[in-house]
C-alpha cells in the first residue's frame, strides 16, 4: 500500500500551483490588524493593573509614612527599578528634616501595610 492508496483524495495535489490566493499586500494588512486587535486586548489590562499598583503604593506609602516619621508633611510613592529595595514600588518622607528619606520597600505590587500603633514612652506624670 503506498501513499497514493492512503490519501485519495490528496492524489495529484502539488503545492503552490498557480498564483497566491493572497497579494504581499493584503497579508501585511492582516498583519496590521493582528497587531492592533491584540494590542486593544492586552492595554487596557496593562493601564488598569498599573493604576491600582499606583493607587495602592500611594496608600500604603501614606501609612508606612506615618509610622515611622510622623515629622513628615508627605509621602512619595516612586516606581524605581534600581531602587533600594530593588526593582518596584518605594516609599519615602517629604518635607521632613534632612530632606527626602526612604522608608520602606513596597515590591512589584504593593500592599497595604498592617502596623502596630507604636508604644509611647513612660512619661513623669
Amino acid at each position: 500500500m503506498t501513499y497514493e492508496d492512503e490519501e485519495p483524495e490528496l492524489a495529484g495535489y502539488v503545492p503552490h500551483e498557480g498564483p497566491p490566493l493572497r497579494g504581499p499586500r493584503r497579508l501585511l494588512m492582516m498583519r496590521f490588524a493582528v497587531i492592533v486587535g491584540i494590542g486593544c486586548l492586552v492595554l487596557p489590562g496593562a493601564i488598569t493593573t498599573a493604576s491600582v499598583a499606583a493607587r495602592t503604593a500611594k496608600a500604603a506609602c501614606a501609612a508606612w509614612v506615618a509610622y515611622e516619621a510622623p515629622e513628615a508633611t508627605g509621602a512619595s510613592a516612586r516606581f524605581e527599578v534600581f531602587g533600594p529595595g530593588g526593582i518596584g514600588w518605594e516609599c519615602y518622607t517629604v518635607g521632613a528634616f534632612g530632606g527626602d528619606r526612604h522608608v520602606a520597600s513596597l515590591g512589584l505590587i504593593p500592599i497595604s501595610p498592617t502596623l502596630s500603633p507604636v508604644p509611647k514612652p513612660a512619661g513623669n506624670v
